[in-house]
């Protein structure tokens, strides 16, 4: 077992786009399917994949290429740790004031190593300043609780 850690700040509004967060639905629309069904699956199967944007699931993030792997680490601490220089490194641009507490960002950074220990995932977010927003996400991988049979992303 291993973790990846992923990392997205982007536009708010696009976070918030559902069509290119989930994954296409395994049955095509039909000719009588309503067009913002259509749409949105047009828009999965053409973006899904390859957008850069976080998954509604988090474990959804192994199914994305290589290239947005963050990192790599072999054991849970290190992973909170990379969370832990995430979070830090982005706490004075964080809009809720609560969030830029340094003993916030401590127990997050213990949870994140205990989750990960437990083989579970760990996925925050913050609002950076409109419209700007943060998604950080820690993913185990070989296996995924949430994906057993999703191959890893990257070559170890």
């Amino acid at each position: 077992m291993h973790f990846h850690g992923y990392l997205w700040v982007g536009d708010k509004a696009v976070f918030d786009k559902e069509s290119v967060r989930r994954p296409p639905s395994p049955v095509e629309p039909t000719m009588t399917s309503p067009p913002d069904v259509v749409e949105r699956y047009r828009e999965a199967v053409a973006e899904w994949r390859v957008t850069e944007v976080p998954p509604l699931e988090t474990a959804y993030w192994l199914v994305k290429p290589a290239k947005v792997v963050r990192g790599t680490w072999e054991r849970p601490k290190e992973a909170a740790e990379w969370l832990g220089h995430c979070l830090t490194s982005y706490a004075p641009r964080f809009a809720a004031q609560a969030d830029q507490d340094t003993t916030m960002l401590t127990l997050r950074v213990t949870y994140a190593a205990d989750t990960l220990s437990r083989g579970g995932d760990v996925s925050l977010g913050y609002y950076l300043g409109r419209p700007q927003f943060l998604s950080l996400a820690l993913v185990t991988c070989s296996p995924n609780r949430a994906l057993p049979d999703q191959p890893c992303p990257v070559d170890l």
